[in-house]
């Protein structure tokens, strides 16, 4: 094993948006018992440490595959596409006025006497929208010419935004509880 392999190497998985999460979860548990610092107590110092690195590595591996934005960041980022700290993508004004819109829906949700099923329905679409998103993602990933990256990285930031308003409507929701 090496953790200078990307994460899909590491793991053994297909470089790929579209990956199977039970096997990915399958392969945590077999490379977590393998590699969890409990089981090298006893050997070198080296190789604890080495352990412990191996284990994060995994650990961030995994969390970074199991999400649908950090797994298309990733496949990006391996493609020399920096969608994290980069925010250079132009979007379109339509879109963005949208944003502004779902979260003024979102204030007004808030607003109701009883906003438990209007906020339901309004994380659906919201869900609804990201799912859209991540499956144009996939499509244009898997061209990977420099056109299709370049559509890919736009849907990405479209992402962020639905990510971070995912978030905004949970938010609401443990206000309510």
């Amino acid at each position: 094993m090496d953790i200078q392999q990307n994460y899909f190497s590491f793991l053994g998985l297909p470089e790929s948006y579209n990956i199977d999460l039970q096997a990915l979860s399958a392969r945590y548990r077999e490379l977590q018992k393998t590699l969890h610092p409990d089981r090298f107590a006893h050997l070198s110092e080296r190789e604890k440490r080495m352990s412990v690195q191996y284990t994060a590595y995994l650990n961030e591996a995994v969390t970074t595959l199991k999400s649908p934005l950090g797994r298309a960041q990733y496949l990006l980022h391996l493609n020399g596409i920096d969608t994290i700290s980069d925010a250079s993508v132009k979007l379109e004004p339509a879109f963005l006025f949208e944003q502004m819109a779902l979260r003024d829906d979102l204030e007004d949700i808030k607003a109701l006497v009883s906003p438990e099923k209007a906020l339901g329905l309004f994380m659906d679409k919201v869900t609804g929208q990201l799912l859209e998103y991540q499956k144009s993602f996939s499509d244009c990933f898997d061209v990977r010419d420099a056109e299709s990256l370049k559509m890919a990285t736009a849907i990405v930031r479209k992402m962020q935004f639905m990510v971070k308003l995912q978030k905004e409507i949970e938010l609401v929701e443990n206000e309510l509880d």
